[in-house]
């Protein structure tokens, strides 16, 4: 049976914000015009505000931010390149809506159709790329959804790449707020979602982003609009500030200006009001357990790096430690067997926690391993 041996220990705390301390400003569901909406910090995936966050909505070009996903591991995985040619099929040079009107057999390269589709959020480019990928839309389009089961987006449908209305095209709040983390973790989105101004065919083509944040609210980092009559206003806000990530999710806003003070204020919220705390699991004192049987009567311990946590500011050193270990071992122990844990709490609930293992082997003791132990000491005192 195992016993746990508990030593409560405060930790010196590396908070990553830089402003002073206070307490998380209250925002309510009423305050907030957008009907729906998710606060989540990226490091991490706590959600910090959700309202009707599980509500099933069409999302528009929000759509993209999966698409561009998708675009994105393909260039990590090598099996595109941001310089290969794609030449425009009839289908993508169909789509209307935002576009970049894109003519059949036209070429552009993967590096200015995804200027395209980021900045301009342009129906045309976000289809080429998809077909690039996969070789056809359809294709495409079934990757994005087994993409978003991976993620645990489970109230969204993908229907088509580019957010055009079609009925059964559906997302909520959260489901946005994972793709867009996953996306985010892709540092190279930031070179176009980042860029206000850009251009295409040689100066003919000006690109203007979409997301006007980028004028007006200090940190921002991205991500992605989106406009239909069906969805309404709606956006994937990013930002980040003295090492806290942000991701901010509305949904279903009736004007656009509403759009952009919506996510600025779930913004302003999580800045305000929350900090990212890197515990230290070297900070924390770990005694030896003692071993039964073993051809050593303890083993020294190693804790695993902790992950970052988030609290509401001003309660930074509230965050308590405590090693937990099992009270004795039963030889043979090896190396990185798991033998109990630091855990971090603060009123009570577990905010973060990381394995302690055994940092040395212990062989079982034996007859032959005791002789041969015997011999050994002989030798040396001769």
């Amino acid at each position: 049976m195992k016993a746990k041996r508990i030593a409560a220990l405060l930790l010196g705390i590396a908070v990553a914000a830089a402003a002073v301390p206070r307490p998380a400003q209250a925002l309510t569901a009423e305050e907030l015009p957008a009907p729906s909406a998710v606060l989540m910090e990226a490091s991490t995936g706590k959600v910090l505000f959700e309202k009707n966050a599980h509500e099933q909505r069409a999302c528009a070009s929000v759509t993209k931010v999966m698409a561009l996903l998708l675009v994105m591991e393909a260039l990590d995985a090598g099996t595109i390149q941001l310089t290969d040619i794609v030449a425009a099929s009839d289908h993508a040079a169909s789509m209307g809506g935002s576009d970049i009107w894109l003519e059949p057999g036209e070429e552009m390269s993967v590096d200015d159709l995804l200027k395209a589709t980021v900045i301009m959020s342009a129906n045309d480019a976000a289809v080429a790329l998809a077909e690039h990928v996969s070789g056809s839309e359809d294709a495409f389009v079934e990757k994005m959804n087994e993409r978003a089961a991976e993620l645990g987006m489970t109230e969204t449908v993908f229907l088509n790449c580019c957010g055009l209305d079609e009925d059964g095209h559906v997302t909520t709040a959260y489901d946005v707020a994972l793709m867009s983390r996953a996306l985010i973790q892709h540092e190279e989105i930031f070179r176009y979602s980042q860029t206000w101004m850009d251009e295409l065919r040689g100066g003919k083509t000006q690109l203007v982003n979409t997301n006007k944040l980028l004028k007006s609210y200090s940190g921002i980092t991205g991500l992605k609009t989106g406009t239909t009559s069906k969805a309404g206003s709606c956006m994937a806000a990013t930002a980040e500030r003295d090492g806290m990530s942000l991701v901010s999710v509305v949904l279903g806003c009736s004007t656009t200006e509403e759009r952009f003070s919506s996510a600025a204020a779930l913004l302003d919220y999580g800045f305000g009001g929350w900090s990212v705390v890197q515990p230290d699991a070297g900070a924390v004192e770990l005694p030896c357990v003692p071993v039964t049987g073993g051809m050593a009567s303890e083993v020294a311990v190693q804790a695993d790096d902790l992950a970052a946590a988030v609290v509401e500011k001003g309660r930074e050193q509230e965050v308590t430690c405590e090693v937990e270990l099992q009270e004795v071992l039963t030889a043979p122990v090896s190396v990185g067997q798991e033998v109990g844990s630091v855990v971090c709490r603060l009123d009570g609930e577990v905010i973060c926690s990381a394995p302690v293992r055994a940092a040395a082997e212990v062989q079982e003791l034996t007859f032959s391993s005791a002789w041969l132990a015997l011999l050994r000491a002989l030798v040396t005192l001769g």
